[in-house]
């Protein structure tokens, strides 16, 4: 059965705004950060998601432990951070299609955390907020079942997977399918869908604005649960999407110094042998003195190594 949402004016809207922004950071080769922006952003991703479900550690004890270095902190929250980095190094290699993949996810994140970790619940559960009863999750015999159902909407329906992304999110919560961990599960599997979708996704922080919105966060999804469909979650998400290409936009508005486009040109060559003609082909906005210099530059910072003269000149990344 197809998930019960609507499909609003704001919502094309938002597709369509997404859909340009992708364009323009294709457009300006910003589909592959250069690795300094993509490392920042998946730490704020870990630290956000974690953050939200209470852990206490801080963005530089993250990075710490991204870095391998000791961190004094309770070994719990140690465990939970551990355990998102294994997890998010391995997000592309997920399949967004398959049970089966999202439990070995679980099993990754929420190892050494619960006992059950990669198994999905076979009793009822609740969601308490503060002192009241916010959700009550279906019973643990429906879970495998609505679950298959999810899924085979999410691998088999037209709609797009931009806006399918956001209804797995939702139902996927109302669902409740682990016993713990359900929370960073569904912004984790969202963001595995998204990459899917497109592959710049695997390196934006839309985990950090949903914390940034997390009070909407959580209010949308009530909204959802008591109107028994998910348009106003889908709505709120795919701004959420929106936003964080505007963030990488606006942060990349910059100029690119030559060291940034040597480093990206990089992920672009094969064999990391080329031509100063082949530099000018990837960066057609660059005139030949400023690639002349690019090069330059890179061979006296040991970047690149220069072999033959002229017209015979060929460069090669240092590894």
């Amino acid at each position: 059965m197809k998930p019960p949402y609507k499909i609003t004016p704001y919502i094309l809207a938002r597709v369509a705004s997404i859909s340009e922004k992708l364009g323009e950071i294709k457009a300006a080769r910003l589909h592959r950060p250069p690795t300094e922006l993509r490392k920042k952003n998946r730490i704020r991703t870990i630290h956000s998601s974690l953050v939200i479900e209470g852990n206490t550690l801080s963005f530089d004890q993250v990075t710490s432990l991204l870095e391998n270095k000791r961190v004094i902190a309770p070994l719990r929250d140690i465990t939970e951070v551990k355990n998102a980095i294994r997890t998010y190094e391995n997000i592309e290699l997920f399949d967004p299609f398959s049970i089966e993949s999202l439990c070995e996810a679980h099993r990754i994140l929420m190892d050494g955390l619960v006992e059950n970790a990669g198994r999905l619940r076979n009793k009822s559960v609740g969601i308490i907020k503060g002192e009241q009863l916010a959700h009550v999750a279906p019973s643990g015999t429906l879970v495998k079942s609505l679950l298959n159902d999810l899924f085979h909407y999410l691998k088999n329906d037209d709609e797009i997977l931009l806006v399918k992304s956001c209804v797995f999110h939702y139902e996927f919560e109302f669902i409740h399918p682990f016993l713990d961990g359900n929370g960073r599960m569904g912004r984790l599997w969202q963001s595995v869908i998204l990459i899917k979708y497109n592959p710049v996704f695997g390196y934006l922080p839309v985990e950090s604005l949903i914390k940034e919105n997390q009070e909407e966060y959580y209010r949308t999804l009530a909204i959802a649960d008591s109107k028994g469909e998910s348009t106003v979650f889908v709505e709120f998400m795919l701004r959420i999407v929106e936003e964080s290409l505007e963030e990488l936009l606006q942060s990349q508005n910059v100029t690119l110094s030559g060291r940034d486009r040597i480093a990206l040109f990089r992920e672009h060559i094969k064999d990391g042998t080329f031509t100063r003609k082949d530099y000018l082909r990837y960066f057609k906005e660059l005139s030949t003195a400023t690639a002349s210099r690019d090069l330059k530059e890179a061979v006296e910072s040991n970047l690149l190594r220069k072999e033959g003269e002229k017209s015979l000149t060929r460069y090669k990344y240092i590894m």
